[in-house]
């Protein structure tokens, strides 16, 4: 469906309601380079059990700017933040009597920070997966980088430096998975593996700095409870040292109480999608809401 947001924008949103005497609804962030399509097995797998699920196609990417992938006007980040929130009070309307999650993963799970920080009072739970505490020094560099060429400008260099040097960690040089049937998936989908542009990673950027913070903190809600997962050989997560990172900030720093962290064995970035343990997996992510709803 075509969902107007808070600027009129027209944003694409996937619809899988088949869930018998519903419990909850489950909102998908997906990831970068990617569009909410990919997430249909996991949803219908949710449905399943009770839950209803939507995702949207992101600012400059899938059915929502199919005609300028990587691109899109304005502040990409946070006006994206913004479109999660419109749609989360769409439904929540919608379905008044339903527990209602988040679930951001990779790019969508740095968007689902920053929600949290803003709206966590608006939802009963979140998954933040594929994740890291990203305020480092990598950072300000791709920050710098993206201000060198115009906005609309495919960033081939900073996707090199991000990329390409998380491909360099494994000896097939498949960071995304190590399930090739997903990877070719992956490779062989219009929708996928784009190069965004500076627009995308400026704004992208900024959004991280706003992250971690003592006005981030501030707007936290303590008791929210909140699930970090990843692969426990997931290079945007650092091997998972990252993802323990986060799981510190928000317990120690941040005060939070109700925050669990599982890494999955031998698995690397799109955990969702390897076939190898999917049951256990997908079922981690089920019993956070079961136990929460």
């Amino acid at each position: 469906m075509n969902f107007k947001s808070f600027d009129g924008k027209e944003i694409f949103v996937y619809e899988w309601l088949d869930a018998e005497q519903p419990k909850g609804v489950v909102q998908i962030v997906h990831g970068m380079t990617e569009h909410a399509g990919r997430y249909e097995a996991f949803a219908r797998f949710l449905n399943g059990h009770g839950y209803l699920v939507v995702a949207d196609d992101h600012r400059g990417h899938g059915k929502t700017d199919i005609r300028t992938l990587g691109y899109c006007a304005g502040n990409m980040f946070r006006d994206t933040v913004e479109d999660e929130k419109a749609i989360t009070d769409f439904y929540r309307a919608k379905y008044p009597a339903l527990k209602y999650f988040i679930f951001g993963f990779s790019y969508g799970s740095f968007l689902t920070q920053s929600y949290i920080g803003k709206y966590g009072s608006a939802v009963d739970g979140a998954v933040i997966a594929g994740s890291n505490h990203k305020k480092d020094f990598e950072v300000y560099l791709g920050s710098f980088v993206s201000h060198l060429k115009g906005a609309k400008k495919p960033a081939k260099l900073i996707e090199k430096l991000s990329f390409g040097a998380y491909a360099k960690q494994f000896d097939d040089g498949q960071w995304l998975s190590a399930d090739a049937a997903n990877n070719a998936a992956y490779s062989d989908d219009p929708l996928c593996g784009f190069t965004c542009s500076n627009r995308f990673y400026r704004d992208f950027f900024k959004g991280l700095k706003a992250l971690y913070t003592k006005k981030y903190i501030a707007g936290l809600r303590k008791d929210l409870p909140v699930l970090l997962a990843s692969g426990a050989l997931d290079p945007v997560g650092e091997q998972g040292k990252g993802v323990r990172r986060l799981y510190d900030f928000y317990t120690k720093e941040a005060g939070m109480t109700n925050v669990q962290l599982t890494l999955f064995e031998n698995s690397r970035h799109e955990f969702l999608n390897e076939r190898t343990d999917r049951d256990k997996k997908w079922n981690t992510v089920l019993d956070f809401f079961e136990k929460n709803s």
